[in-house]
């Protein structure tokens, strides 16, 4: 929770380039306290629940969070992040791929 703001200062600075953040809730987290605070926040990106724990093993199964993914344009994984990424560091790494 604590990266999320600096991940929608992220999207924001970012809105003009063909980059998009999509955050995925883990299976534990409860659906009523994901949706308050979507609307207390509004989100500029794409929240969604990984009920079946799917997303989680589809990416390595993901045990802790924060575990961040930059995926590139063709789809492929280009860096893993556990824990919160550094914001500049991650913000150069997606302009040197755009």
């Amino acid at each position: 929770m604590a990266e999320m703001p600096k991940l929608v200062s992220l999207q924001d600075k970012l809105k003009t380039l063909p980059y998009k953040t999509l955050a995925v809730a883990m299976s534990y987290d409860d659906r009523a306290r994901i949706d308050h605070y979507v609307a207390r926040t509004a989100l500029p990106f794409i929240v969604t629940h990984d009920t079946t724990d799917q997303i989680s093993s589809a990416f390595g199964d993901i045990q802790l969070t924060p575990t961040s993914f930059l995926i590139d344009k063709e789809g492929r994984i280009v860096q893993r992040y556990v824990g919160e990424p550094d914001m500049k560091m991650l913000e150069a790494k997606i302009r040197s791929l755009i």
